[in-house]
């Protein structure tokens, strides 16, 4: 098995475009690693130098010990799971598994003998002598797999393998590849455009943007410690809340402020939330007079009666514009002073759209941004 270093890692496109910037990356061992982003972030093009399948512009390639910029796919010890699954519509599950073996003059009872193991692994012993077309999208996601195990590779490689099932086949699969990653014991390497796959599958994520790593860390620390805007937004569904605000400092304490004010016509009005002493650092001072983003995730919105009574701050009122039931919770469209805002609350809710409502955001949950740069500034 082998872990993969990524030294100053770059791809550049004839006419200057730079599609990967000064990747620096350690794959441990055995790790699940997600790579995530926007489309054209630059996630597939690193998976792609890493398999072989574009050549690297700067930077070197590790997988183990071994320098492998120069060496050729096949010879890297890797392999790799498409998105269109790749398979030969002509041949049987057992032959598209067995095919990369044959090629290497593996001989044929040890074909058998790994075909079957991988097929056991993935379900698909019932289905050796069946070919693509009689098959569902999900067991010829399996089939791709079992090609790629059959080899034992040091390292896998998966392309968005997900994105051509549906929603609830996506699920399954998503714990299917999770279980396969720890039998096998393997190296993964994943993309996905999709952050409810990287947050549920990966060990650490590596958060992308415009061809620069933005953040890697495990899934729970990009959630609640997002080093800027972009990684923040990302990851959650539904997304953060952000909103522009004001820093103020009364009495010893940090304030955050928010709203408008028309003191002509009694419109508008300001609301304030105590910024709490355990999210007091060296460098909210700075920010005092000036503009930042503040930024709440849907569920530290609350409109229960219970929460409402105990909130010393962060208290507000919201007109209810659409109401999404999901089952085990409610999605609330929410608008207060020209912001939009989504809270995720309880499937018991009474708020009704047309209502006007109050809301409290939990001040132990909120994030601060630099406007300018949109660096994290307090989480």
């Amino acid at each position: 098995m082998a872990g993969l270093t990524l030294k100053n890692i770059y791809k550049k496109y004839p006419g200057g475009v730079v599609a990967v910037t000064d990747v620096n990356l350690e794959i441990r061992d055995k790790e699940f690693i997600v790579l995530v982003g926007p489309s054209g972030c630059g996630k597939s093009t690193t998976l792609r130098m890493i398999a072989g399948l574009e050549e690297i512009s700067e930077g070197e390639l590790y997988i183990g010990d071994r320098l492998v910029n120069d060496i050729a796919p096949k010879d890297r010890d890797i392999a790799m799971v498409f998105q269109n699954y790749a398979l030969y519509p002509h041949m049987t599950v057992f032959d598209n598994m067995a095919f990369g073996l044959k090629l290497r003059k593996v001989p044929k009872d040890e074909i058998e003998r790994k075909v079957n193991e991988a097929a056991k692994i993935l379900d698909l012993t019932h289905l050796l002598d069946r070919k693509p077309k009689a098959m569902s999208g999900g067991q010829r996601q399996r089939v791709a797999l079992g090609r790629c195990i059959v080899r034992s590779p040091k390292v896998f490689l998966l392309d968005e393998p997900l994105s051509n099932l549906d929603a609830k086949l996506r699920a399954q699969m998503r714990t299917e590849i999770s279980k396969i990653h720890k039998k096998l014991g393997t190296t993964f390497i994943y993309v996905t455009h999709d952050q409810t796959e990287a947050m549920t599958m990966g060990d650490r994520i590596v958060c992308m943007k415009d061809g620069f790593v933005q953040q890697v860390d495990t899934p729970q620390n990009l959630y609640e410690n997002p080093v800027n805007k972009f990684v923040a937004g990302f990851l959650g569904s539904p997304q953060m809340n952000f909103i522009d605000a004001v820093l103020k400092e009364e009495y010893g304490q940090f304030i955050v402020e928010f709203g408008s004010e028309d003191s002509k016509n009694h419109r508008g009005v300001k609301y304030q939330i105590i910024v709490p002493e355990s999210k007091v650092n060296d460098e909210l001072p700075n920010y005092v007079g000036k503009e930042v983003t503040l930024g709440v995730r849907p569920e530290s919105i609350h409109d229960e009666e219970m929460y409402l009574s105990n909130a010393t701050t962060g208290v507000i009122d919201a007109y209810v514009d659409i109401t999404e039931m999901m089952g085990a919770e409610t999605y609330l469209y929410l608008t207060c002073e020209g912001n939009n805002l989504t809270a995720r609350v309880s499937p018991r809710t009474t708020a009704r759209p047309g209502d006007d409502i109050k809301v409290a955001i939990d001040p132990n949950r909120i994030h601060l941004f630099d406007k300018e740069t949109e660096r994290a500034i307090v989480n």
